[in-house]
């Protein structure tokens, strides 16, 4: 029996395949956690939802911005952009079923025996392990429910910069949304800042989340993706960056969360 995260799959559902066979991945005794980025830009999404569905008694995905970004253009009927290349996800039968499966998924998870903290872009440095768990459940309430649409619907609205304490459920939603999987710098008061995507040197002022002094001191192990451009590098050992580039030419990575031994599958796709 053995426990295992993932990198973000965008898709490539190629590498991540060889990646289960490397470990001896088996669903009936093993359990997989995914950070998130399940599909979109890669080369066969459907793939992915489809092994996911079929296993979903061993697998737990913290969703993405991708992923959310998926139920939203079905909920809204909204076509999804081209280079996403999601045409045969939204021509399957089956896309009903792989989305009730997503709205079933966490944006968060604490991992007891691991001591380790999951989401797909990090940990809100003004939020303790508890209270991040207790803001996912309430979005995961949302997106889940059967005013999801109205949610949804309502993501895509600016950044709230208001104190969260004065937000409207709709706004409480799109704030925590925006934390946990669209995160990478925070500004010099702490505020998230959602322009900026580039190397953590990139010179812009503004400060990774994991850089900020409750992430560097955390007692727990943090585990995430979202953020290609690390390369799964962080400046510390309790920080395990996951999205290592697969579907822009780089790799996919996976760890064992007993002994932390990462396994790579370098991308069958060229660099982008």
């Amino acid at each position: 029996m053995a426990d295992y995260a993932i990198g973000d799959l965008q898709g490539c559902f190629n590498e991540f395949n060889a990646l289960l066979q490397r470990v001896n991945f088996n669903p009936s005794k093993d359990h997989l956690y995914l950070v998130g980025d399940i599909v979109a830009r890669g080369p066969d999404s459907l793939a992915c939802l489809e092994y996911l569905y079929k296993h979903q008694n061993s697998i737990t995905v913290t969703l993405g911005n991708h992923d959310l970004h998926l139920i939203a253009c079905y909920l809204l009927n909204k076509p999804p952009n081209p280079n996403d290349k999601l045409a045969a996800v939204f021509n399957s039968t089956k896309l009903p079923h792989y989305i009730a499966f997503l709205q079933t998924q966490p944006l968060a998870l604490y991992l007891k025996q691991y001591n380790s903290f999951i989401s797909h872009a990090g940990l809100n440095p003004d939020w303790s392990i508890a209270q991040a768990l207790q803001h996912a459940q309430f979005a995961q309430h949302c997106y889940s429910s059967p005013k999801a649409h109205d949610f949804f619907a309502n993501m895509y609205q600016p950044h709230p910069i208001n104190n969260p304490n004065e937000l409207n459920n709709y706004e409480k939603f799109r704030y925590t949304v925006n934390y946990f999987t669209r995160m990478r710098f925070l500004t010099a008061d702490n505020q998230l800042d959602l322009s900026a995507k580039g190397e953590v040197t990139s010179g812009n002022n503004l400060t990774p989340w994991f850089m900020h002094p409750a992430i560097t001191t955390a007692k727990q192990t943090l585990i995430f993706g979202h953020w290609a451009a690390l390369n799964g590098k962080t400046p510390h050992n309790h920080l395990l960056a996951l999205d290592t580039g697969c579907v822009w030419g780089g790799a996919m990575t996976l760890i064992e969360l007993k002994s932390k031994q990462k396994t790579v599958e370098k991308s069958q796709l060229s660099s982008k």
